[in-house]
C-alpha cells in the first residue's frame, strides 16, 4: 500500500497543476495550409486553415494577419489578444505576461468581445481583467502545444507583417 501511495501522489499532483482552466472553450477545427483569407468559424480564428506562413512570436502594436497567427497556432503558440484602446498599463501587464515566453504572441484585435481573449490551437478564453490569474495558467499550460498539429516546430523565422 504503502508503495501504491508513492504513485498515486504525483499523478494527483500533475492533475491538480494541468487540471481544467474555468471558462476554457474548445474546437475541432482541422489545419491545411491555403493561400489567400480564410472565413474562420470563430472570432477571434482558433485553428483551421491557415497560411503558409507563420507569425513570428512576439510583441506587436497592431493587429495580426488571421492566417499567418493561426499557423503559429498549429506550431503551439498562445495568442494573447487584446481590445483596441485598453488602457496602457494594461497593454504594460500583458507584456510582462508575455515576457520571456518564446511561443507567445501578443497583439490587439479589432472589436474583441472581451478586454483580452487568450487562444491556443483549437482553444479560447476570454478575460476581464489584464491582471486574471488565469492568463499565466492559460499560457503555462498551452504554450508550445501539446496535442498540436505541427509540435515542435519553431515560432521563429516566419512573418513580422501586420496590418
Amino acid at each position: 500500500m504503502k508503495g501504491q501511495a508513492a504513485l498515486i501522489l504525483p499523478v494527483l499532483l500533475m492533475a491538480c497543476s494541468t487540471g481544467n482552466i474555468r471558462g476554457v472553450r474548445t474546437f475541432e477545427n482541422l489545419p491545411s495550409h491555403v493561400s489567400g483569407q480564410v472565413d474562420y468559424p470563430q472570432d477571434p480564428p482558433a485553428g483551421g486553415a491557415h497560411s503558409v506562413v507563420w507569425q513570428t512570436c512576439g510583441v506587436y502594436d497592431r493587429p495580426l494577419y488571421n492566417e499567418y497567427a493561426v499557423h503559429s497556432l498549429e506550431h503551439g503558440a498562445v495568442l494573447i489578444l487584446y481590445r483596441q484602446g485598453i488602457a496602457i498599463d494594461q497593454v504594460q501587464q500583458l507584456q510582462e505576461a508575455s515576457a520571456g515566453q518564446p511561443f507567445t504572441l501578443l497583439a490587439p484585435y479589432p472589436d474583441l468581445r472581451s478586454p483580452v481573449v487568450m487562444v491556443a490551437w483549437n482553444t479560447q478564453l476570454d478575460l476581464d481583467s489584464t491582471t486574471d490569474p488565469r492568463l499565466a495558467r492559460f499560457i503555462q499550460r498551452y504554450a508550445r502545444g501539446r496535442g498540436v498539429p505541427e509540435a515542435d516546430a519553431p515560432c521563429s523565422g516566419g512573418s513580422r507583417q501586420t496590418f
